[in-house]
């Protein structure tokens, strides 16, 4: 059975625990640079069943403790300053918008691969935020999802899809403006059966140089961003995923870097990852985000498992999932 992706539970009156998935982007369109430098972007967020998890809980005392369980790929990683990490920031704006000061222990059990396109910080601070708001209660300022989601804006473009999707309960959107323009979609029921493989090629991406690099891309060639797909990214979810005209303008500007870049050394691995997933069955294939995570969408689960087996032998760093299914936001629970 599939389970709710955006689950929270409550553990005692003063612990919530709220899953914090994962997500891919099937299509990611980039726009140029907006005044503030952000990008406009057009894409198609699909959030998975395959994530990170968040424990918050109560404490005495008016601080906050975090730790950092790292369950991914490799080891740990090394931990970033409390004002560089975006849970510690989630807690210190949440803070400062409600007034909510008791002490706070929070565990953050991380399996999403660190740079890898697929919005584990994104979603842990989400996850945060959606936890905070259940403990705070209604008596002390308890927000709606539209408040949080505009929290989570000032915190990183993805947030807001992941707290409107926890909260009101929706796997797919589409994305807009620089991630802040959140359009839920229903996954067509043969969305739901997809069977799908992350492949992570054992490197980050950074995702501001990746902006800069496509920036360059058009800068020096005259370029200009692909034609927006429109409602059309509706419609196209809702066929089968051999004919989904979805693509990522990251791979076309990576591909076109200098020898010596580190980008055009990345779009080389993921090229290889991508047209192995299509020699070995895939319907649909591409980039997440500005990288580093390859996936693969398989209509046979079957398929899905022998590409995992044959991919294993050349990247181990492999995560067979599937998308989530609608499920209940920690809003809609109540302490007894």
């Amino acid at each position: 059975m599939k389970k709710n992706c955006f689950r929270a539970r409550i553990l005692r009156v003063h612990g919530i625990t709220v899953a914090a998935p994962a997500k891919i982007n099937l299509h990611l369109g980039v726009g140029d640079p907006r005044p503030d430098g952000f990008h406009d972007i057009e894409s198609l967020f699909l959030a998975l069943d395959f994530g990170d998890t968040v424990l918050v809980e109560t404490r005495p005392g008016t601080g906050t403790e975090l730790r950092m369980d790292w369950r991914l790929p490799g080891g740990a990683e090394p931990a970033l300053p409390p004002d560089k990490n975006i849970v510690s920031r989630a807690v210190s704006m949440f803070r400062d918008r409600t007034g909510y000061d008791r002490g706070l222990a929070i565990t953050v059990t991380k399996r999403i691969p660190l740079g890898g396109g697929l919005g584990g910080g994104s979603s842990n601070a989400a996850a945060t935020l959606l936890a905070l708001n259940g403990l705070a209660g209604p008596t002390e300022g308890l927000l709606g999802p539209d408040a949080l989601a505009g929290m989570g804006a000032r915190l990183g473009s993805d947030v807001p899809f992941f707290v409107l999707c926890a909260a009101e309960g929706f796997a797919a959107a589409r994305v807009g403006g620089r991630g802040e323009l959140v359009r839920p979609l229903a996954p067509p029921d043969g969305v739901r059966d997809l069977s799908l493989l992350l492949v992570n090629p054992g490197f980050h991406s950074d995702t501001a140089g990746a902006f800069r690099a496509i920036d360059e891309y058009r800068r020096a060639t005259g370029a200009v961003p692909g034609v927006a797909l429109g409602d059309a990214i509706e419609d196209a979810f809702a066929g089968p995923p051999g004919e989904w005209p979805f693509f990522n303008d990251f791979l076309t500007a990576f591909a076109a870097q200098g020898e010596g870049s580190a980008f055009r050394q990345a779009s080389l691995v993921y090229g290889e990852i991508i047209s192995a997933m299509g020699s070995a069955g895939a319907d649909f294939a591409g980039l997440s985000g500005s990288g580093s995570t390859c996936f693969g969408v398989f209509s046979r689960k079957n398929k899905a498992k022998l590409a995992k087996k044959l991919l294993s032998k050349w990247w181990p760093h492999i995560f067979e999932t599937f998308a989530c299914a609608k499920g209940n936001g920690i809003l809609k629970y109540k302490y007894r």
